[in-house]
């Protein structure tokens, strides 16, 4: 005698096979802040964005105002469907190179999200190693909005860092030129030394050192 097969249509596998088929749909986009300075960490976020949930002004961090970038990090934070920020420490630049302490940085971001990307687009045209498909894309912090958000989180975490490391070292304007290699800068570096978060190995530094 032939078993009756239930009529019922199996919810729990419909319902999770929306989930996979959503969550496998995912994007993150990828930047990092901090490449260029003579002091501090190198910071990468990355950002998975909801598309149901849009953010309107989203660009290149550097073209947005401080006050716009501020705005829009809060609303990143609140809208994107997750999103995170790392760094690379002064110390793991001097030793690796400071490409290789931005990959560190932009692996610990991806790998920091709380869902996991289907893929991965990274600003520039350099990849850090990573578990899932990856493409880098040139100027894609003013093309691509998932970039852009992340570019944002990114100078504004280093940004604020900066403002830290300025009331700790006010002698060398952190909070101005944001560790960059500025007259100001070099000025000071030339009267006072070097403090602990300046990178030995980036040549200004070196040379006061030496």
């Amino acid at each position: 005698m032939r078993s009756k097969k239930s009529s019922k249509p199996n919810l729990l596998s419909a319902q999770q096979a929306a989930f996979e088929w959503e969550f496998l749909g995912l994007v993150a986009g990828v930047d990092e802040a901090g490449r260029g300075p003579l002091a501090g960490p190198v910071v990468a976020a990355a950002v998975i964005l909801d598309d149901r949930n849009p953010i309107q002004g989203l660009n290149d961090s550097k073209k947005l105002t401080a006050l716009r970038r501020d705005r829009l990090y809060d609303e990143i934070r609140a809208k994107a469907l997750c999103c995170s920020v790392a760094q690379a420490s002064v110390e793991e630049i001097d030793q690796i190179n400071i490409l290789q302490a931005t990959m560190l940085a932009m692996r610990r971001a991806v790998e920091g999200l709380r869902l996991k990307p289907a893929k991965v687009l990274v600003d520039g045209n350099c990849l850090p190693v990573l578990d899932v498909l990856a493409e880098a894309i040139v100027k894609g912090d003013a093309t691509v909005p998932a970039i852009s958000a992340a570019s944002i989180l990114a100078k504004v975490t280093r940004d604020r860092w900066c403002a830290e490391l300025d009331a700790r070292y006010p002698q060398y304007g952190f909070a101005g030129h944001k560790g960059y290699g500025t007259a100001a800068h070099l000025a000071a570096l030339r009267e006072h030394g070097a403090c602990p978060q300046h990178r030995k190995t980036f040549a200004p530094v070196a040379q006061v050192l030496s």
